[in-house]
């Protein structure tokens, strides 16, 4: 995989992270056409895609297949693309060190401390996961949680966060077909006002 910025589009850090953001997007609209809950990702290290992932939790019956772990486990698979220790030829104690995530949802408790643990450098998201977030929706793992080993990691919200969102409301006003009791959304009618983000406390 090599899809890279060109010189020009590395000009401005504000628009390197609407480019990444925008290959997260491009994957949480496969996840939609999938049936999945629209989440989508991409890992960037040295201006580079290093591994891209979208939710399969439906397709494959697992509660843990989030996109980032995804993405994660393509990472690790690959021995060209962890770092050896700076000490040795040893794999790197984090394999995540001097790369960024793309997401389009604030990663979950489990994605944010799995990315913590890795020595992710930086995570850019879409939109705020009120329910489950891990990078101050609910906990801020990334970096408030004090860890005796882990590094915090930054974690900056707000790109592309109405189009999220709108992936997000496309995908509950479908039918869940793997429901138990799947429940009737003829009537539902889908919402195109998103309040303002909240304040950064």
């Amino acid at each position: 995989m090599s899809i890279s910025l060109d010189q020009s589009e590395q000009n401005s850090d504000s628009r390197n992270h609407m480019f990444w953001m925008r290959k997260a997007l491009q994957m949480a609209e496969e996840a939609l056409a999938a049936n999945e809950v629209p989440v989508g990702c991409v890992f960037v290290r040295d201006n580079t895609i290093i591994a891209k992932a979208r939710n399969r939790t439906n397709q494959l019956r697992n509660g843990t297949r989030h996109a980032e772990l995804e993405a994660i486990d393509d990472i690790l698979s690959n021995p060209s693309l962890t770092p050896p220790s700076p000490s040795s030829t040893t794999q790197h104690q984090y394999p995540l060190a001097s790369t960024t995530l793309y997401v389009t949802v604030e990663p979950c408790i489990m994605c944010a401390s799995a990315l913590r643990q890795l020595g992710i450098e930086h995570v850019f998201y879409g939109c705020e996961n009120e329910r489950f977030g891990g990078c101050k929706g609910v906990l801020s793992v990334n970096s408030d949680l004090p860890h005796p080993i882990h590094p915090p990691y930054k974690a900056t919200g707000g790109y592309y966060r109405e189009e999220a969102i709108m992936f997000l409301r496309r995908f509950y006003m479908t039918e869940n077909t793997n429901a138990p009791v799947p429940k009737s959304k003829a009537n539902r009618v889908l919402k195109t006002e998103i309040a303002p983000r909240p304040p950064s406390p």
